[in-house]
């Protein structure tokens, strides 16, 4: 497997551009067969995932072209195979292929979905969605089987507000017959995205980024090209960097209303920053103050930062707390932090940070995407050489990062 080798403690200076959000594009590819006809999708990310979901829709006889600037997808001749191939099973985004088909077809056969282990991540709410708009389902041997002779527009009740569900509905719902109305939706910017790309295709879709998202289905969708927005998670993972090694750090092409939550936490912090329209500039900090944090829905602070978030809170001068509400087993990267140096403490949901430790260049395995990024950070400020085993998955999340870091000085490069 590949390896990432950084060697730390440098000031990082310059500008990082930052790509189209990956928890969009995982949703948009999938939802695009919806139009059988052509799509383009601009802005994307360079990431694994990506890759992966266009070999998927090859498997299902759709035509595909990406350049560097867009992906185009023709789905005129799309046929209803079964997908069954371990590529679905490869990436948790997978499902969304669920509620494309099932929408379009009125049945469909897949592999249960894979993707990085932090813990149990059932997919219920997706299955509550699809039977509340009269679907039969079978699950058996890692294949789920869904069927309905119709698909009817009804009022579905989530008892919590997933992202891949609320999606997942709405993919169902834009050609089912009647109104589907969604309550306690989720709010994430990618749910606006996902709804504005259906949108753009001739869905009628209303109250995407509140609770309550209305849907009245349509007979047909057509083809569009649609921009995907900044990824806000790839945006606050370099915003926590430049708060650790910015001299200063700009980082481009963001969306800072989506970064409500980081930017407070960093404000907390005692860290500087400044924003001037789709740009951000990071100064680091002298000294970084402790704080307490709790992960949350959207808009509170997002779960895919509090593994990142957390290497710079070894930096801070004094205890800090960090509380997981969405996952049960997201702090798999804090035992390599302790082999870097970092003083932290694991209670159940929670981990307390002691600082300042300095971090030391260690041999470490990145064992899930934001776990990669939040080591990739540490290796980045610690003194000596760090090398990051099974950087793969920090690849399926970030955009040609190596080259980004190695542009704003960075020393850091892939090896086998």
């Amino acid at each position: 497997m590949n390896k990432i080798v950084i060697k730390g403690s440098v000031p990082l200076e310059g500008i990082i551009n930052i790509d189209g959000a990956k928890n969009s594009i995982v949703a948009l590819i999938p939802a695009s067969i919806l139009s059988k006809s052509i799509v383009r999708i601009y802005n994307y990310p360079k990431i694994s995932d990506v890759y992966v979901l266009i070999d998927i829709l090859q498997e299902l006889s759709v035509s595909t072209k990406i350049t560097n600037e867009y992906i185009e997808i023709d789905s005129s001749k799309i046929k209803n195979t079964p997908l069954t191939t371990t590529k679905m099973g490869s990436l948790r985004a997978s499902y969304y292929f669920m509620g494309a088909l099932l929408g379009l077809f009125k049945n469909t056969t897949l592999r249960l979905p894979g993707g990085c282990y932090l813990g149990p991540r059932p997919i219920d709410l997706h299955l509550k969605g699809f039977e509340t708009l009269n679907c039969r389902y079978d699950i058996n041997n890692e294949l789920i089987y869904l069927q309905a002779d119709k698909l009817i527009g009804k009022e579905i009740h989530f008892p919590f507000p997933s992202v891949g569900a609320t999606i997942n509905t709405m993919l169902a719902a834009v050609l089912a017959e009647g109104e589907t109305t969604i309550y306690n939706a989720a709010k994430e910017p990618e749910i606006v995205d996902v709804a504005n790309f259906l949108t753009q295709m001739g869905a009628k879709i209303s109250g995407a980024g509140t609770s309550i998202i209305k849907i009245i289905g349509v007979k047909e969708l057509h083809g569009t090209d649609y921009v995907v927005i900044p990824d806000r998670i790839e945006a606050g993972t370099y915003l926590i960097l430049g708060a650790l090694l910015g001299n200063p750090l700009e980082i481009h092409r963001v969306n800072y209303l989506h970064l409500y939550a980081i930017l407070t936490t960093l404000n907390k912090c005692g860290v500087k920053t400044y924003i001037n329209d789709d740009k951000i500039i990071v100064y680091n900090s002298n000294k970084l103050l402790p704080t307490d944090i709790v992960t949350d829905v959207y808009p509170g602070f997002p779960t895919d930062l509090q593994q990142i978030i957390t290497t710079l809170l070894t930096q801070s001068h004094g205890i800090s707390t960090v509380t997981e509400t969405i996952y049960s087993d997201r702090f798999q990267n804090c035992q390599e932090l302790i082999k870097m140096g970092a003083n932290i403490v694991i209670n159940d949901n929670k981990v307390i940070i002691k600082g300042r430790t300095p971090l030391k260049g260690s041999e470490v395995v990145a064992k899930d995407l934001r776990g990669g990024a939040s080591l990739a950070i540490a290796g980045l400020i610690a003194e000596g050489t760090t090398i990051i085993n099974e950087a793969q998955h920090i690849l399926r999340g970030y955009s040609n990062i190596i080259e980004k870091l190695q542009n704003v000085k960075a020393n850091i490069h892939m090896s086998t």
